[in-house]
């Protein structure tokens, strides 16, 4: 490869969904330029007309937007340039590298049989005949592939990958209708896009070497392959919707958080170290495809939730609280005027617990309710005389807290409780209930400082009402 500056592409075809592990080849793609100071570019591979709908590509661009990983210049879409796809096509016909395919349906599936019988591959007749015999019919253009020797991909992730030439069949370049097909296209877009390095999953490895041919043919420079191992489930078999969650979009429904997901997929197949945990500007810093395992890389969500939650708690609150709000609405949980500031008030007080947004969401509901609380009824039955007691005079301790925060909150529990000669569970879950209602609710002090002086005095005076 030349002194070219570094430019990459992540071409995904729209079908529906981002799946994981074209989200990790594309942070991949986006590390490597961003490491070498080159660019990272989109190309829609949307030659299947029937899923290549808007919406379909819109999702393409929400997941790469929602990653962080946008491309550096306008998305290509490949069905547009079908023109110059055959303009190749001709290219590769005048140097005598591509030959008309005039084989009939049915005498194709004739050598096809042959071919298995023979353990080859597929030869057509048409490969060096005379133009003049060539009959006035449609045809489709196949590459005239080298018939022995080798064809090796000199590959930045496996090494060198050798081919026999012999078990390459002449592949359709052009359709009898015309269309380009997927391996000639993908060298006209990447040789006129500038790309220098071809990162992408080992699927793609038997495309390489045809791929190679074609640029061989053409007179262009190859680019640098880099294979990438796939992603498999926790118990090691190919990625699928029994391991859960395949899709970028389904992450984000789940409450990941994007760099979570960044740092997480940048792991899987890469690493630093012992550096579980990294910054972007990190990464970028230690990347480099050369330093990419071939190995199959295992999804582990323990590790993901762990990760997720260690970036829930660098996260801004406001920001979370949007989050939260959207959650929460989704949820159709009605919102009031200020219950969006009330959020990112109690977010520091209950996300050391959350693995999600989704769970972040549930810890922060008992601040939004409404007085006076409806009290579980188990709750109900342990608020005797002798507990509203204690709970009255914990209450006038309370009171006199000067600073209401969760230190001074702390000491004034912890004394109350040695003057009372008890231990804090005996009091403990029936002060969290009257606070919470029974929802899920941070430490003591925590809930109460979240909750704000007046409120938590407020719903400890609504369930000492219950004094009949």
């Amino acid at each position: 490869m030349s002194d070219r500056p570094v430019r990459t592409r992540i071409a995904p075809s729209p079908t529906g969904m981002m799946h994981i592990g074209t989200a990790r080849t594309a942070l991949f793609n986006w590390l490597y330029t961003r490491h070498t100071g080159g660019q990272f570019l989109l190309r829609v591979e949307d030659t299947d007309r029937e899923r290549s709908t808007e919406a379909a590509v819109q999702v393409i661009f929400d997941g790469l937007a929602w990653l962080g990983l946008e491309s550096d210049e306008p998305p290509v879409f490949q069905f547009a340039r079908a023109d110059r796809h055959r303009e190749a096509v001709d290219d590769l016909l005048a140097r005598g590298q591509a030959y008309r395919d005039y084989m009939l349906p049915q005498e194709l599936e004739a050598e096809r049989e042959r071919a298995r019988a023979e353990g080859r591959v597929v030869r057509s007749p048409w490969r060096d005949a005379d133009p003049a015999t060539w009959p006035a019919r449609g045809y489709a253009v196949r590459l005239k592939s080298p018939l022995d020797g080798e064809t090796v991909v000199a590959d930045a992730v496996k090494g060198d990958v050798t081919f026999q030439n012999a078990g390459l069949d002449d592949l359709i370049l052009l359709r009898t209708d015309g269309n380009p097909t997927y391996n000639l296209a993908v060298v006209v877009d990447d040789h006129d896009m500038g790309i220098t390095h071809v990162i992408r999953g080992d699927d793609h490895l038997n495309n390489a070497a045809r791929q190679t041919i074609i640029y061989r043919a053409l007179d262009w420079e190859v680019p640098v392959w880099a294979h990438l191992p796939l992603i498999h489930g926790p118990d090691g078999a190919k990625l699928s919707k029994r391991h859960g969650a395949q899709a970028v979009g389904e992450f984000d429904d789940m409450g990941y958080l994007p760099e979570t997901l960044r740092n997480y997929l940048a792991k899987l197949g890469w690493g630093h170290g012992d550096d579980e945990i990294f910054s972007d500007a990190q990464a970028i810093e230690w990347f480099d495809i050369r330093d990419v395992v071939s190995a199959a890389a295992r999804l582990d969500w323990a590790k993901l939730n762990h990760l997720n939650n260690h970036y829930i708690r660098q996260a801004d609150p406001a920001r979370l609280a949007a989050l939260v709000a959207a959650i929460l609405k989704s949820r159709d949980v009605t919102l009031r005027q200020g219950d969006e500031t009330l959020i990112a008030h109690t977010v520091p007080f209950v996300r050391d617990g959350a693995k999600t947004t989704l769970e972040l969401a549930d810890a922060v509901l008992f601040v939004l309710k409404t007085r006076p609380l409806e009290l579980p009824e188990k709750t109900r039955t342990q608020l005797d005389a002798e507990m509203l007691g204690r709970i009255g005079r914990l209450r006038t301790a309370l009171a006199d807290v000067g600073e209401w925060a969760v230190p001074p909150l702390e000491m004034a529990m912890r004394a109350f409780a040695d003057a009372e000669g008890i231990g804090m569970g005996k009091f403990g879950p029936q002060l969290r209930a009257v606070l919470a209602g029974g929802s899920p609710a941070p430490d003591l002090a925590g809930a109460m400082t979240a909750l704000g002086r007046d409120e938590s005095l407020g719903r400890i005076d609504d369930a000492l009402s219950l004094v009949t």
